[in-house]
C-alpha cells in the first residue's frame, strides 16, 4: 500500500527544483524524461492526426497521399512542440507546452480544400500565419485583463470542453453515441488502471499512471481481439517529407481573409491555454513571454503549409497532463517534441501508437480532461466574491463555454465570422469573462462601484 506524504520510505522526488529555481526547468533523469514524454504524446497523437484525416477525406485523397498528410502532422508539430519549450530568440514560452494540428480551422479547409484544392488550403494558412505573427504583440498586450476571476474560468470550460472528446473515444465516434458493452468494459478497465497506479504508485512512479493505463488497457483489448495490428506492415518505414507534393500554395483572397479570422480564434485559444499552463506549474507570466509562445502557433502555420501540414495550436489535452503527474519540466515536453519527429520520419512508429483503441484512449482521457477542469476550480477559488459581481463573470463565462457543447448548431443562424469564433466554447468563455471583468473590476472600479481586489 502507498505510504503517507513524507513517509521516510517514499520514494524521493528527483525533479523537485532548486531553492528560487523556475519549476518549468525542472530536469528530471533522462529515463524519465522519455517515458514522461512519452505519455504526453501518447495522450494527444490521436488529435494530431485527427485533422489530416478529415481534410484528406475530404479532398479524396488515396492511402499514400493521406500518409503524407500524417506524416508531416506529426514532423510540424514535434518541430513546433521542440521550438517551444527550448525557445529560439523570441519564439518559444519555455514552458510545458505542447503544439499540434488545431481543430478549430478544419471545417473551413475542409470547405477551401473541396471548392479549390490543398493549394489553395496551404496558401490561405500560410498567410494567416503571417497575419499572426503580425498581431501577436497586441493580442499579448491583454494579459493584464486575465486575472484569476478571467483564467479559473477559462482553465475550467478547457477542461468540460475536452470531456466530450473522451465520451466520443469511449463510443468510438458511432453515430447513436452509445457505447458498445467490448468499448464500455475497455474503458472502464482502463480508467480503473489509471486509478489504481494513482494510487498504489511510490513517489515519482506514479506519474507514470496514465501510460501505464494505456499500455495496460491496450494489452487487456489485444488480448480479447479488439488490437488490429495489419496497418503497421502497411505504407512506408522511413520518410524525410515531400515539400510541396501537392503543388505549390495557391493564395485566394476570399480563403485568405477567412483563415485570418480563423488565426484570432486559434491564438485566442492559445492564450487561454499558454496562461493555464503557466498557472498550474506556477511559471511567472508577463506579455513577452505570453507573445513568444504565440509566435510559435503562428510560427507553426507558415512553416506548415511548406511541409504539407495545416495550422498548429497550443494543445489543451496536455494540460490535464501536467495538472494530474505535476511534472512541470519543458525539458520533458521537449523530448515529447522529439518522438513526434520521430514519427513523423518513422511513419511505421506512427502505425504501432495508432493501434491503441479509441475506448482504451477515452478511459484515461476522462482523467486526464477532468484534471484540465479541477485545475480551473482551484484557481477560481483565489477569486473574491464578496462585494463584487465575481461570481456572476464566473456563471455568465460557464454558460457561454457550454452553449457549443450542450448546442452544438446553436450558433448555425449567426453570421460566419461569428459562428466562426463563438462555436468554440473556450473562445466564447474568455470573451465573456473578458468583457465582464472589464466591465465590472475596471471600470466599475474606476467609477467607484469596484475595487481592485475584487480580481485578485
Amino acid at each position: 500500500m502507498r505510504n503517507p506524504p513524507n513517509s521516510p520510505d517514499e520514494t524521493p522526488t528527483p525533479t523537485a527544483p532548486a531553492p528560487n529555481a523556475n519549476p518549468e526547468d525542472e530536469r528530471p533523469p533522462a529515463r524519465l524524461m522519455v517515458t514522461y514524454g512519452l505519455q504526453h504524446i501518447l495522450a494527444m497523437y490521436a488529435g494530431v492526426i485527427t485533422p489530416p484525416i478529415i481534410i484528406g477525406g475530404a479532398v479524396g485523397l488515396d492511402a499514400v497521399g493521406m500518409g503524407i498528410l500524417i506524416s508531416a502532422a506529426l514532423l510540424v508539430s514535434g518541430l513546433a512542440t521542440l521550438v517551444q519549450t527550448i525557445g529560439v530568440w523570441r519564439f518559444g514560452a519555455r514552458l510545458p507546452v505542447v503544439i499540434g494540428t488545431s481543430f478549430v480551422p478544419v471545417g473551413t479547409m475542409v470547405a477551401i480544400g473541396q471548392d479549390s484544392g490543398l493549394p489553395a488550403v496551404f496558401g490561405a494558412s500560410l498567410a494567416s500565419g503571417v497575419f499572426g505573427l503580425a498581431v501577436v504583440p497586441f493580442l499579448a498586450g491583454l494579459i493584464r485583463f486575465f486575472p484569476p476571476v478571467v483564467t479559473g474560468s477559462v482553465i475550467t470550460i478547457i477542461g468540460v470542453s475536452l470531456l466530450p472528446v473522451a465520451i466520443g473515444w469511449i463510443t468510438e465516434n458511432n453515430e447513436t453515441g452509445v457505447p458498445t458493452t467490448g468499448g464500455l468494459a475497455l474503458a472502464g478497465t482502463t480508467l480503473a488502471i489509471v486509478l489504481l497506479l494513482s494510487w498504489i504508485l511510490p513517489g515519482v512512479w506514479n506519474r507514470m499512471a496514465v501510460l501505464g493505463g494505456l499500455v495496460l488497457g491496450t494489452v487487456i483489448a489485444a488480448a480479447f481481439g479488439r488490437v488490429n495490428v495489419s496497418p503497421v506492415s502497411e505504407g512506408a518505414f522511413f520518410s524525410l517529407g515531400q515539400p510541396f507534393h501537392f503543388g505549390a500554395p495557391e493564395f485566394q483572397v476570399a480563403a485568405i481573409v477567412t483563415m485570418c479570422v480563423v488565426m484570432l480564434v486559434i491564438l485566442t485559444e492559445g492564450i487561454a491555454d499558454i496562461l493555464a499552463v503557466g498557472e498550474i506549474v506556477g511559471a511567472r507570466m508577463d506579455g513577452r513571454r505570453l507573445a513568444d509562445g504565440l509566435r510559435v502557433d503562428a510560427l507553426a502555420s507558415v512553416v506548415g503549409p511548406l511541409l504539407n501540414s495545416f495550422p498548429g495550436s497550443t494543445f489543451s489535452q496536455n494540460v490535464g497532463l501536467i495538472a494530474l503527474t505535476r511534472v512541470r519540466s519543458r525539458y520533458v515536453v521537449a523530448v515529447g517534441g522529439l518522438i513526434l519527429i520521430v514519427l513523423g520520419l518513422f511513419p511505421v512508429l506512427g502505425r504501432v501508437v495508432a493501434m491503441i483503441p479509441s475506448p482504451v484512449l477515452g478511459g484515461a482521457g476522462l482523467v486526464l480532461f477532468g484534471s484540465v477542469a479541477a485545475a480551473g476550480v482551484r484557481t477560481l477559488a483565489k477569486v473574491e466574491y464578496e462585494g463584487n459581481l465575481n461570481l456572476v463573470i464566473v456563471a455568465v463565462a460557464m454558460a457561454f463555454g457550454i452553449i457549443p457543447i450542450a448546442a452544438p448548431a446553436f450558433y448555425d443562424g449567426f453570421p460566419d465570422w461569428a459562428g466562426t469564433i463563438l462555436r468554440s466554447g473556450i473562445v466564447a468563455a474568455a470573451i465573456a469573462a473578458l468583457v465582464l471583468n472589464a466591465v465590472f473590476n475596471i471600470l466599475g472600479g474606476a467609477l467607484g462601484r469596484g475595487s481592485a481586489r475584487d480580481t485578485e
